[in-house]
């Protein structure tokens, strides 16, 4: 497990266009699954320890953002033969037993993942309804325990993008296992 740290883009920039499919085949495109108020959009997988333990938080953090405006979708860039347990059809099983309600979908060539400048799992980007991007950044102050955290950077940014407040020019990097590049 190799610790990586997000990379800056800069606040502003353009999503980049996408179209990707989630394990059953449904095709997906960054066109459509932005909301009424934006896109959270989680770069992640099935293995990785930061991953796992930010999954939970994801979760119930998609449901609220929804409930605010705020689709979010989960991207899996990690599809290489030497993690099988980031397989698609391992995929399907994490969706079924999380109880994930938004799309997780599969980035095959890992394309998505370059264009965004990916960089670990999980990375996050949260883009407005012009698909500027508004944060990027870590979820919370405590990856490791959740009953430890004191500042939950990415609930803070969807509550204020909803809102249509600023959002916090100070961002901190999120943290992860790096993307397993197939080249």
């Amino acid at each position: 497990m190799a610790l990586v740290e997000s990379v800056t883009v800069p606040l502003n920039s353009k999503m980049p266009a996408f179209s990707l499919t989630d394990p059953s085949g449904q095709s997906y495109d960054s066109k459509t699954l932005t909301g009424p108020k934006g896109l959270l959009i989680a770069f992640t997988c099935n293995h990785c320890p930061y991953a796992i333990a930010v999954w939970p938080r994801l979760i119930h953090l998609a449901a609220e953002a929804k409930e605010k405006g705020v689709n979010t979708v989960a991207i899996n860039p990690n599809i290489h033969p030497d993690y099988p347990e980031d397989a698609p059809s391992q995929m399907i099983s994490e969706i079924k037993k999380r109880g994930i309600s938004f799309p997780y979908l599969i980035d095959e060539t890992q394309a998505t993942a370059k264009l965004f400048n990916a960089q670990c799992t999980p990375d996050l980007y949260l883009y407005d309804t012009r698909q500027k991007l508004v944060y990027h950044g870590r979820f919370d102050d405590n990856w490791q325990d959740e009953s430890k955290v004191k500042k939950q950077d990415l609930k803070d940014a969807i509550q204020n993008l909803a809102a249509g407040k600023p959002i916090a020019g100070k961002q901190f990097p999120s943290m992860g296992c790096s993307i397993k590049w197939r080249d």
